[in-house]
């Protein structure tokens, strides 16, 4: 496929842009993922912004105004001002079914676009990943296990909120030291191999490390660098460490298709660039779809793959 038959195959009529393998469009991703050619992407990997309520314009306007909404402004640490975080204990138990409900009706409209064979990786966080996994897999997809990033990321460990004083010793929740990802497939047609769903589609396994190790299901990984949030100021952003690690091992043979139905400002299309894979990514915020044009080729050049990867990449 030229990079104008792969525009015109995704784009539709969509305001888009392009970059080297990529192609970023300001869409709903619902929408969008309803309308491209079925069985056509390889592997979807993606941090979706769970039911999309956090991204409301008016939990946004609270957030930028430092008045919390579903985000808790954390105080400062050691002197550094930490990111404001999604509230998901705030959630009320009709919110988590509406959840259940957009990630099962996503999940199908996924099904519908990847190839059989193809995976799924899915951020998500300790707080809701049972709730949104059994619905991914409602939808239809098997469950191949987690990806365990592990990261301290600040979240949990708060004291209780106008108790501190009273009850010192005691905190809410856990400190996060790791983020779990879901980790899914489509099924491959009845009775086919792995070796015929990669000969047929392209799909059905992981793509080992560049020095023939098989890929792992724990990563260590730090928090994302001040650098990378000073091209991208996305209240998500993972590091291009890690995404480079994980959108690398999406593609078994290294061939076809990533897409990231939630891009953000683009840090997994700036990855997939990163190293060399085609890649889509859906942005229905046009704030953060205007940052991705220019985030991406910067994310993109980036060093923070492993060196190994560094030198396969070369």
């Amino acid at each position: 496929m030229t990079a104008d038959e792969f525009r015109r195959t995704y784009a539709l009529d969509y305001e888009a842009h392009s970059f080297t393998n990529s192609l970023v469009i300001h869409a709903d991703c619902l929408e969008w993922m309803s309308r491209v050619p079925g069985e056509s992407i390889h592997a979807i990997v993606t941090d979706p912004p769970y039911g999309v309520k956090e991204y409301e314009p008016a939990q946004l306007e609270k957030r930028a105004n430092g008045n919390g909404g579903v985000w808790r402004i954390p105080p400062s640490f050691d002197g550094h001002k930490r990111s404001p975080l999604p509230r998901f204990t705030a959630l009320s138990p009709r919110e988590r079914e509406t959840i259940r409900r957009y990630f099962r009706e996503w999940a199908a409209l996924a099904l519908r676009v990847l190839h059989p064979g193809g995976h799924l990786f899915l951020a998500s966080n300790v707080y809701l990943s049972q709730l949104v996994f059994s619905a991914v897999v409602e939808a239809g997809f098997e469950f191949r296990g987690q990806l365990i990033r592990l990261v301290r990321t600040l979240r949990g460990g708060d004291r209780p909120k106008n108790a501190e004083k009273e009850f010192p010793q005691v905190c809410t929740m856990p400190r996060g030291c790791y983020e779990p990802w879901g980790l899914f497939r489509k099924p491959p047609p009845s009775g086919m191999t792995v070796g015929e769903c990669l000969r047929r589609f392209q799909t059905g396994g992981l793509r080992r490390k560049p020095d023939g190790r098989p890929f792992e299901d724990v990563i260590e990984s730090e928090r994302t660098s001040q650098k990378e949030r000073q091209i991208a100021n996305h209240p998500s952003l993972k590091p291009q460490s890690f995404l480079r690690e994980i959108v690398y091992a999406s593609l078994p043979l290294g061939e076809g298709i990533v897409l990231d139905p939630f891009m953000g400002s683009g840090s997994t299309i700036a990855a997939a660039e990163a190293i060399g894979y085609h890649a889509i990514g859906i942005e229905r915020l046009e704030e953060y779809y205007r940052m991705s044009i220019d985030a991406i080729p910067a994310l993109a050049r980036v060093p923070g793959a492993p060196r190994q990867m560094e030198l396969a990449f070369l």
